[in-house]
């Protein structure tokens, strides 16, 4: 089982979209040095096939990146909630929030909380403004926590 802690949480809402972009820029490049070569050679056509090609590989590029910015905003929005959280979880047991960690990056009924080695089921109120916490047994003792 993966655990999450209060470093974790917050870095984690970073994203690493810099070879996306890269990719729309050398190809936006390529297609404006087609365009060029065709305007000087209009009777060579492989110039305007190579920048059709160029630019439908570009449209199709922003698009992945646009539904993968999409879905990362709704991830940031649901891993926003977990790090007030675990401060909460961390203050209302007098620990530090160092000593406690979470099995999942969003805030859901039914994750699991460790705190000092045991473990909690959270349950969430229907407006997830309060949450008590069940003392929980896991089957699988073998435990990963990412820090960063």
């Amino acid at each position: 089982m993966t655990f999450y802690n209060l470093t974790y949480l917050e870095n984690h809402q970073q994203a690493n979209t810099i070879f996306s972009y890269a990719l729309i820029i050398i190809l936006g490049g390529l297609m404006l040095l087609m365009l060029v070569q065709y305007t000087r050679h209009r009777l060579e056509t492989k110039y305007r096939d190579l920048g059709i090609i160029f630019s439908l590989l570009l449209l199709i590029i922003i698009g992945l990146q646009y539904t993968k910015l999409e879905s990362l905003n709704t991830q940031k929005s649901q891993s926003s909630q977990m790090v007030p959280f675990v401060k909460a979880v961390a203050k209302d047991r007098h620990v530090k929030t160092g000593e406690v960690v979470v099995n999942s990056t969003t805030l859901t009924d039914g994750i699991i909380v460790r705190i000092k080695d045991k473990d909690y089921r959270v349950n969430l109120s229907a407006d997830s403004n309060n949450y008590t916490l069940t003392r929980a047994h896991v089957i699988d003792h073998r435990v990963i926590i990412k820090k960063k």
